[in-house]
């Protein structure tokens, strides 16, 4: 009954704090109204969208007398006026492109909502070696939603005039786009400024007089952005494509995250934001403010076919003060994903452009990613300074990464070295409990005879577990390298990808294999295979062949590159080739290791060992006790 009621009791307290959890999460009623009027200013542009389609396709279906059709025409356009107020100059015009670029990239401007419609990176260039386009025109939508007269007006369906020719000051030139209106003392203006020898640029919304066309109670203006992202690489690449873009965000004031690669998300955000980036597998495009976007709300899905990788969309808001005159500034970051670069742009301002480059994920990337960013990275800049080929940069990469770590390696091969000198005393133990049933007892007389020769059989796991974030930091580096892009060395034509010298006919695949045959996986694998059964035969097999977890430990070692093979194949070539090379660095380090270890005076020294008493440590003592009861237990069973 006493049980009863604790548990009774826990419940409730459990209770207490999830409705207090749950009430202390709900959005305030300013959000929720904020967020509603939002969400009903999308679905009436939307509406009016439709509903204007509607009428041009009547318009088009049902023939009418030419009084009726002027009659008719004329009570529309009385119709228009009073519904577009000032807007109704704007609804109609010429959709003209206006060109504005630097030495990296080209942007094209239209006269049809003011907005970018498409840039091309002019250093780069497809897998298929034309022009690359970050996003085309009929895949790219940009809009402020305004909110006037009743209604709510889309800058992407107005049209805008340039004010004047681009005006150009030194190294920067500045395009002013302006949405007219009725009255030449109300507009609107876009204003682009470019700087030779950046990505980035600048965008600022000035409004002029529309304090009294703007609500007073509408002090924020929406602003939506959509994206369909073209694809960039080999249509053999495009699954490795999406798994690597997707929306990524930074809150104001706080950390970077991002929407899952693996499958459709949508997030309505609850803090502001600093910036939002349509990252695909190379390249990106980021809206920026040094102030804040509020009421964020963001998208990521799969593209519609193997031409069109993600689309992306995202919704926020701008401050709006209902001054005769205020603007807002933001700008575009229009380029590569390239660490080096996007830390640039982020110095000055905390902006952690280059988190979106993926340097480490999950368990493993809490290791590798600190390991990427202040040793590889800086090495890899390093030796790319010197204008190698790519295939060299990997194997002197190598050589330093090996070397650092050889004096890790070095003490597992004199655990394996101590191992395999009391393999023969280890045999005697079991030989001496044969049986099953005595496993226990053989465990005991093992650790008992480490313990004696002063050996910690945890030595040669240490070493191995400190390569792992080494080994996870390549894993994220090399398929996320930009420099490696479209690089060739021997047979493979770009390293940042896998090298195929055939694919299997007939859309055949081999089941967790794939479609085709990567010749650097198969050399890793078969440089790793060397690796083990020389190792088997240099080191030995200190734990000896009649013990069953020797055995199945001999199995994983035997089946672990054909598990690698199978990820290796659809991945990048630059980490097959750096596992390869680094498979043969490693087997020639074990042959100098075993040169280097005398294993005479090891033997000697364990012999002293054994003659000296054995100091016991605490949490021996607390083992050994523990395993006295396990086996007290069982008796008593």
């Amino acid at each position: 009954m006493k049980n009863d009621k604790s548990s009774y009791i826990g419940l409730f307290i459990i209770g207490l704090l999830l409705f207090g959890w749950m009430y202390w999460q709900a959005p305030s009623e300013k959000d929720i109204a904020k967020q509603k009027a939002k969400n009903d200013s999308i679905a009436r542009v939307q509406k009016q969208r439709d509903e204007q389609a509607a009428a041009a396709q009547t318009a088009k279906a049902v023939p009418v007398s030419d009084s009726a059709r002027r009659a008719d025409s004329a009570n529309n356009v009385t119709k228009a006026r009073t519904e577009a107020g000032i807007f109704y100059s704007a609804l109609s015009g010429t959709n003209q492109d206006i060109t504005l670029e630097n030495d990296l990239i080209k942007a094209t401007v239209s006269t049809r909502g003011g907005k970018i419609s498409t840039v091309q990176l002019k250093n780069f260039k497809t897998s298929a070696g034309g022009p690359l386009v970050l996003f085309f025109p009929k895949d790219n939508h940009f809009s402020l939603v305004l909110n006037a007269y009743s209604k709510f007006f889309s800058t992407d369906s107005l049209y805008f005039s340039q004010v004047g020719a681009p005006v150009t000051k030194g190294d920067s030139t500045m395009l002013t786009m302006q949405l007219n209106t009725t009255n030449p003392n109300k507009y609107m203006q876009f204003i682009y400024t470019i700087k030779q020898g950046s990505y980035m640029v600048g965008f600022k919304v000035k409004s002029v007089g529309m304090q009294d066309v703007i609500p007073t109670n509408a002090g924020e203006i929406n602003l939506e952005w959509s994206m369909t992202t073209p694809s960039q690489e080999a249509v053999k690449d495009s699954s490795n494509q999406r798994r690597a873009s997707t929306v990524y965000y930074k809150y104001h004031g706080s950390d970077v995250d991002n929407l899952s690669t693996m499958k459709d998300e949508k997030k309505a955000l609850s803090t502001d934001l600093s910036w939002v980036a349509f990252k695909q597998d190379f390249f990106s495009s980021i809206l920026i403010t040094d102030s804040k976007f509020g009421s964020p709300e963001v998208s990521s899905a799969d593209g519609k076919d193997a031409a069109h990788m993600k689309h992306y969309t995202a919704s926020v808001t701008i401050p709006y003060n209902h001054m005769a005159s205020e603007s807002f500034d933001m700008r575009f970051y229009f380029g590569p994903n390239n660490f080096k670069l996007l830390k640039s742009y982020s110095d000055d301002n905390d902006m952690e452009f280059e988190k979106l480059i993926n340097l480490g994920s999950g368990i493993f990337g809490w290791f590798g990613k600190p390991v990427n960013r202040w040793i590889i990275i800086p090495l890899f800049n390093f030796l790319n300074q010197f204008n190698m080929n790519y295939g060299l940069v990997i194997l002197i990469l190598t050589i330093v990464i090996k070397a650092i770590l050889f004096p890790i390696a070095f003490r597992t091969y004199v655990s394996s070295a101590k191992m395999r000198i009391l393999k023969p005393e280890i045999d005697e133990i079991g030989k001496k409990y044969p049986k099953t049933e005595d496993a226990m007892k053989k465990q005991q007389g093992v650790m008992a005879l480490y313990k004696k020769a002063g050996i910690n059989p945890m030595a040669g796991c240490l070493p191995v577990l400190l390569q792992l974030p080494v080994l996870s930091a390549l894993f994220s580096f090399f398929p996320s390298s930009i420099e490696l892009r479209q690089q060739h060395f021997l047979w493979a034509t770009d390293m940042s990808t896998y090298d195929s010298i055939y694919t299997f006919p007939n859309h055949f695949s081999i089941p967790l294999y794939g479609d085709h045959i990567s010749v650097f996986a198969l050399l890793m694998t078969l440089s790793q295979y060397l690796y083990i059964t020389a190792n088997q035969q240099i080191m030995g097999n200190p734990a000896g062949g009649t013990d069953q977890m020797a055995k199945m430990m001999k199995w994983m070692m035997y089946l672990m590159p054909i598990m690698f093979l199978s990820v290796l194949n659809k991945y990048s070539a630059g980490l097959s080739y750096y596992y390869f090379l680094a498979n043969l660095f490693t087997f020639g380090q074990t042959f100098i290791a075993r040169r280097f270890i005398d294993e005479d005076a090891l033997h000697r020294k364990m012999q002293e060992n054994k003659a000296k008493p054995i100091k016991q440590s605490k949490f021996q003592a607390r083992l050994e006790q523990m395993v006295k009861e396990q086996q007290a237990a069982k008796k008593r069973k």
